[in-house]
C-alpha cells in the first residue's frame, strides 16, 4: 500500500509534523504584533486607574518588541514538540554537553532576556506615568526624583535577571557567587574607582538638591539648562542648542552657579567718553543717568545702580555702569537693559556728549 505524502519522513519526521512545526512558527510571527497589542492592552486595562492621562500607544510602543521576541520564542518551543532529534545523528540529551545542550541553554537564555526586557518596560511606563503626575506638580524636586528611581528598579531587575540566568541556565551556585564577591569587593571598588564616585555624586545631588531639573546652571566652562540627572552624568543643554554630559563627580566638586535661583539680573557695561570732554560735563552725564536708573521701577535700588569712572584707556575716559533689573527672566532682561542703553545714548546726544568709537560691547553677567 502506497504511503501518503504526509506519512513520508525527512530527518525522521513526518512531512505533517513538520509542517505543523513551520506552521506554528508561521503563526507565530504572523500574529506577533495582534497578540502584542491584545496583551498590552489587557495590562493597561489593569492599570488605567494609576495611568490616567497617560494613553495606551505609549504601553504598546513599549512592549512590542519585547512581547514580540517572547511570543516568537514560545511558538518555536510550541513547535518543536511536534518534531524530535533524529536517533540516527546519536545526539547527548539536554543534560549533557552537545547541541541539544548548547540549544536548550540558549532558548532559556533568550527566554530570559525576553522577560528582563518586558519588566524594564513596564517601569518606563511606570516612569511615564509617574512624570505625568510629577509635572503637574509645582515641585521640580519630583521631576529629577522619577527618573533616578525608575533607572535604579531597571538596575535592580537586570542584576536579578543575571543571578537568574547563572543559576538556571549555567547552573552556577548563585550564593557563594555573592559570598566571593566580599572577597573581591576590594578589588571592584578600585578597578570601578571614577563609576562609584560618580554614583555617590548623584546622590549627594538628589539629596542635597543643589540644582533640580529644569534649573540653568554654569559650572567648568558648561552653561545651560538641566535636562537629565543620571547615575554617572548630568545632561546640559547649552544655550548653542547642544548636549553637554558633566560628571556628577564634577558636579558636585566644582564651583557651580545656579543662575535659576537667581532673583535679579546684574547689568554692567562700559561706556568710553572723548578725553577732550569737560568734567563738569561727565558730572552732569552721570547725574542725569542716576536720576534716571533711580526713577524706573524696573531697577533695583538695594543694591543701588552706580556709575563711576574705571579708568583711562588709550580711547578715552571709560565709565562703568552698574545696576541690577528687577527680573529672572532673559528675554524680559535684554528688552528692559537696551531700552535703558537707549536712553542712555538719548541723554548723552542732548547733552552733546561725544563717546569714542570703539564702544566696548556690553558685559552681561547673568
Amino acid at each position: 500500500m502506497e504511503t501518503h505524502w504526509l506519512d513520508q519522513q525527512f530527518f525522521e519526521n513526518r512531512v505533517e509534523d513538520l509542517l505543523w512545526f513551520g506552521g506554528i512558527i508561521l503563526i507565530g510571527i504572523i500574529f506577533k504584533r495582534y497578540v502584542s497589542n491584545h496583551l498590552s492592552g489587557l495590562i493597561y486595562q489593569f492599570l488605567k486607574r494609576y495611568a490616567a492621562g497617560v494613553d495606551v500607544k505609549e504601553l504598546r510602543e513599549l512592549l512590542r518588541k519585547p512581547f514580540g521576541l517572547f511570543i516568537i520564542l514560545i511558538s518555536v518551543y510550541i513547535a518543536c514538540k511536534q518534531i524530535h532529534w533524529p536517533e540516527s545523528w546519536h545526539l547527548p540529551n539536554e543534560e549533557n554537553f552537545g547541541l541539544r545542550f548548547v540549544i536548550w541553554k540558549a532558548f532559556q537564555f533568550f527566554i530570559i532576556i525576553s522577560v528582563t526586557w518586558i519588566l524594564t518596560r513596564l517601569i518606563d511606563f511606570f516612569g511615564i506615568v509617574l512624570l505625568h503626575r510629577a509635572k503637574q506638580t509645582s515641585s521640580k524636586s519630583d521631576d529629577q526624583l522619577v527618573p533616578f528611581i525608575k533607572e535604579s528598579i531597571k538596575i535592580l531587575i537586570i542584576i536579578l535577571s543575571l543571578f537568574i540566568s547563572l543559576g538556571i541556565v549555567f547552573h552556577v551556585n548563585v550564593a557563594s557567587l555573592i559570598a566571593g564577591l566580599g572577597i573581591g569587593g576590594i578589588a571592584i571598588a578600585l578597578a570601578a574607582k571614577d563609576t562609584l564616585e560618580n554614583l555617590l555624586g548623584s546622590f549627594a545631588i538628589f539629596l542635597d538638591k543643589p540644582f533640580t531639573i529644569g534649573d540653568t546652571v554654569k559650572v567648568g566652562g558648561v552653561h545651560g539648562k538641566v535636562e537629565k540627572i543620571g547615575f554617572r552624568s548630568t545632561q546640559i543643554r547649552t544655550f548653542e542648542r547642544t548636549v553637554v554630559s558633566v560628571t556628577n563627580k564634577k558636579m558636585i566638586d566644582a564651583d557651580l552657579e545656579n543662575i535659576s535661583m537667581r532673583t535679579m539680573i546684574m547689568a554692567l557695561f562700559p561706556l568710553t567718553v572723548r578725553y577732550e570732554t569737560p568734567v563738569e560735563k561727565i558730572e552732569s552725564f552721570k547725574s542725569a543717568i542716576l536720576n534716571l536708573l533711580k526713577a524706573d521701577p524696573d531697577i533695583i535700588q538695594d543694591p543701588m545702580p552706580a556709575i563711576r569712572v574705571d579708568k583711562i584707556t588709550d580711547s578715552g575716559i571709560e565709565l562703568q555702569f552698574f545696576f541690577f533689573i528687577n527680573t529672572t527672566d532673559v528675554d524680559v532682561f535684554a528688552t528692559k537693559r537696551e531700552s535703558v542703553l537707549f536712553e542712555i545714548l538719548s541723554i548723552g546726544q542732548k547733552m552733546d556728549l561725544r563717546f569714542d568709537t570703539k564702544i566696548q560691547e556690553f558685559q552681561i553677567k547673568t
